[in-house]
């Protein structure tokens, strides 16, 4: 009898541990991903920030009098090459996004510009990549939130805290991206 009780507690424990590594290796799984989303969102963003010269070059000979939007799109640009952190590249996009906002927006008045091939092909890679820089956010949040509900969730939660993991936050849009760009002559 009593060593089946030792087997048992013995078969019992296994159970536990073979549990335990399947959720350690799950979460850690998720937050490989994550880390993987956000390297394919800085790669699209380093990809948009490598086009903006061949751009600015193109339009620079039309808008000579758009001086302040070509700089605003200039600094943004800088900014994102610049960033170090997840969040400063966030908030770099965010302004680098308004700011070609307003250069199209501008770009509308120049018949002769909208009609180059060369900043129509400029145009179409931007557009492309703006289409990918969407889908990596998408596919970031999709990894945050199967994370999240992973560790939130019994009994995730109860091995998540054994692992010191929290939450992560999700990519937002800010209210002020969300705006239609005010273009005034």
């Amino acid at each position: 009898m009593l060593l089946w009780i030792g087997l048992l507690v013995i078969i019992i424990v296994v159970f536990f541990l073979l549990i335990y590594w399947g959720f350690y290796n799950r979460i850690i799984r998720m937050e490989n991903r994550i880390d993987n989303s956000w390297a394919q969102i800085d790669v699209q963003l380093r990809r948009r920030a490598e086009l903006i010269p061949n751009l600015m070059e193109t339009v620079k000979g039309y808008m000579k009098h758009e001086k302040e939007v070509l700089e605003n799109v200039t600094k943004a640009r800088t900014s994102l090459m610049n960033a170090k952190t997840p969040q400063e590249n966030i908030d770099a996009d965010n302004i680098l996004t308004g700011a070609l906002k307003s250069l199209f927006a501008v770009a509308e008045n120049y018949p002769d510009l909208k009609a180059n091939q060369n900043f129509l092909n400029l145009q179409d890679e931007l557009t492309n990549t703006e289409n990918k820089i969407a889908y990596s956010r998408q596919h970031f949040n999709d990894s945050v939130l199967a994370f999240n509900n992973t560790i939130e969730t019994f009994p995730g939660l109860w091995f998540a805290k054994r692992m010191g993991r929290k939450t992560k936050e999700m990519l937002q849009i800010p209210e002020v991206t969300r705006e239609v760009p005010k273009v005034k002559f």
